[in-house]
């Protein structure tokens, strides 16, 4: 497949988790296998809640990298990239459940599903008309559903506010 584009990628949306406001709660992992397999199990879920420290949890999905590492990895050429959207389809025909997406995958977004042994990968919940599942159901709203150049915004607001609070401090001042 060849490669899309940047100005394109930008404008795919994917979930997003907030560290700050996310408590591990894992209701986006239920949520996630409730919607896909019918089933309440985060060993099935598309997403996955990881603590990074006592306080602070973070739920991971597919990050929609360009390229995507996952599909060059993949031998048997069971996943594709969707140039619209950027989610990365699985064709179960093809997968084998060798892990190599899993392996490629700097996010650890990739998941192998615990009885069909065939990865799973967040689609969006792009067969829902109202976006992902995970994202509306979140009860801390710590998950948001947005573009690349979005979160990059975010990401930068973060920095020079804290940036912002840490020169003001050291200079004596009061925030």
């Amino acid at each position: 497949m060849a490669a899309v584009p940047k100005a394109e990628s930008a404008k795919w949306k994917m979930v997003s988790c907030d560290p700050d406001k996310c408590t591990g709660c894992t209701v986006c992992e239920y949520i996630c296998s409730l919607t896909k397999d019918n089933a309440f199990s985060s060993q099935k879920s598309r997403i996955r809640t990881m603590r990074l420290h006592p306080l602070i949890n973070i739920s991971i999905a597919c990050r929609l990298c360009t390229p995507a590492p996952c599909v060059t990895a993949c031998p048997r050429d069971a996943l594709t990239q969707s140039e619209q959207t950027g989610v990365i389809m699985i064709d179960d025909d093809k997968c084998d459940g060798c892990s190599w997406c899993i392996e490629a995958c700097d996010y650890g977004a990739i998941t192998l599903h615990p009885e069909l042994k065939k990865v799973r990968i967040c689609d969006l919940c792009e067969k829902e008309k109202d976006g992902p599942r995970c994202v509306k159901w979140c009860p801390e709203e710590a998950l948001d559903f947005v573009t690349k150049e979005v979160l990059s915004q975010k990401a930068r607001i973060t920095v020079t506010k804290k940036l912002f609070k840490e020169a003001m401090e050291a200079a004596g001042l009061k925030v």
